[in-house]
């Protein structure tokens, strides 16, 4: 495919608010003229085209450029537009194809973790994960990976629905803050010997898990550790789904943010 010709200084000019939108807090001209790569005389002009459009604001008092009121409306309607689902599924056939194993989409649901959209491996022999299911919150991936970020009410009341345990006693606790460490999820013949998994998430642009992306296969021939390749190639895709929805603007709940939130 041919390359179309763009406008040379709107894209120089973006730069700067990609910079912006990358630190995700108002910025001096020097900085901002640093992140993206062009002297502070060069920047300038385009900040004070920028404001005149609304695309970014300067605080009198200490002078530093934020986004403005216009770049937060084309984010709202941007925003308005995406469907994750939607967006998920595209990716499902490829991201199998990548690990050679079965990979699904797991959603929140009125029963917990629930798959909704699966992706069989390529390969002739492979394990099945099942539409409509519901996943163990202490005994699966993407199970846990919920259990992880929701707040802790809701994960008792999860596990209690189970027939389990509704304690998070400080093994578990230990574990989900692994997870968040991490960024990913995984279990070693956990619910079903002889099975393993992974799941990644997916949050939207105010830093809530909307799905996760979760792949199983055969404890054989699949590699789970977290800073394996397969990890690494699932949670590069939940990356980039997380980017379309927003959440590169701010910043995933880490271990502290997410009790404090589940308090």
């Amino acid at each position: 495919m041919t390359a179309q010709r763009g406008i040379q200084s709107i894209e120089v000019g973006g730069r700067l608010l990609q910079a912006l939108a990358r630190v995700g807090r108002p910025m001096a001209l020097k900085d901002i003229a640093a992140a993206a790569g062009m002297a502070p005389a060069k920047a300038h002009p385009y900040l004070v085209s920028f404001g005149k459009l609304g695309l970014i604001v300067q605080d009198e008092a200490s002078g530093r450029y934020g986004l403005g009121p216009l770049a937060l409306q084309l984010g709202l309607i941007s925003l308005q537009q995406v469907d994750p689902l939607r967006l998920a599924t595209e990716r499902l056939p490829a991201l199998a194809r990548e690990l050679g194993q079965t990979v699904g989409i797991t959603v929140w649901g009125e029963r917990g973790a629930t798959v909704v959209r699966t992706e069989e491996a390529p390969s002739p022999v492979h394990v099945t994960m099942r539409h409509g299911a519901v996943m163990s919150l202490r005994g699966t991936a993407s199970g846990r990976l919920f259990a992880a970020h929701l707040p802790r009410p809701v994960v008792r009341a999860a596990l209690r629905a189970e027939g389990g345990r509704a304690a998070l006693d400080k093994a578990f606790e230990a574990e989900l803050d692994a997870i968040r460490a991490a960024g990913i999820s995984h279990v070693v013949d956990k619910a079903v010997v002889g099975v393993s998994g992974l799941a990644a998430p997916v949050f939207d642009g105010s830093g809530q898990l909307v799905l996760a992306l979760t792949a199983i296969g055969a404890t054989a021939g699949f590699d789970v550790r977290p800073q394996g390749a397969a990890a690494g190639e699932l949670l590069r895709c939940a990356q980039g789904l997380s980017a379309q929805l927003g959440s590169a603007l701010v910043r995933s709940p880490g271990p502290a943010a997410a009790k404090l939130a589940a308090a």
